[in-house]
């Protein structure tokens, strides 16, 4: 895990390679739980049943948004500021699902920083995140995702 001071040790390692989580595994109930939050409870996420007939491997697949969701989680194991502020999501500048996570899959999350701006008395960085899937070539995602952070 990278460990930085402040805001602005971080912005150091612009267009660098933060790190990489550790694996975290997607299950059916955590799938059912981002349906019933969401609203989003289309089959092919939670109808066990009906994938093992109908979809291509026999699985339910997660959310796409529920993978992304995971990057402040995930995000723990790359690194950490000391001394901070709070911090803010900014937007997306880029998202791509790029393969489905078949229930039982285990994700990890790939950071790199690409920029650092002041904005508004903070820091505006800009990450990529990659979702690695275990034994798969293709990522489940990639974002550009701003994070605005600000100083203690």
């Amino acid at each position: 895990m990278l460990l930085v001071d402040t805001p602005a040790d971080l912005a150091t390692y612009c267009g660098q390679s933060l790190g990489t989580s550790q694996w975290f595994t997607v299950t059916q109930d955590q799938i059912d739980h981002y349906a019933r939050l969401t609203g989003d409870d289309h089959w092919v996420h939670v109808d066990v049943a009906r994938a093992q007939s109908d979809m291509p491997d026999g699985k339910t697949i997660a959310h796409g948004f529920f993978i992304l969701s995971l990057i402040p989680l995930l995000a723990r194991d790359i690194f950490k500021i000391e001394n901070r502020g709070k911090g803010l999501n900014y937007g997306l500048n880029h998202l791509r699902f790029v393969s489905p996570v078949p229930v039982g899959s285990k994700v990890r999350l790939q950071q790199s920083l690409l920029d650092a701006q002041p904005k508004n008395g903070g820091t505006l960085f800009t990450f990529e995140n990659k979702f690695e899937i275990e034994g798969e070539a293709r990522p489940a995602l990639v974002a550009t995702m701003l994070l605005l952070i600000y100083d203690k």
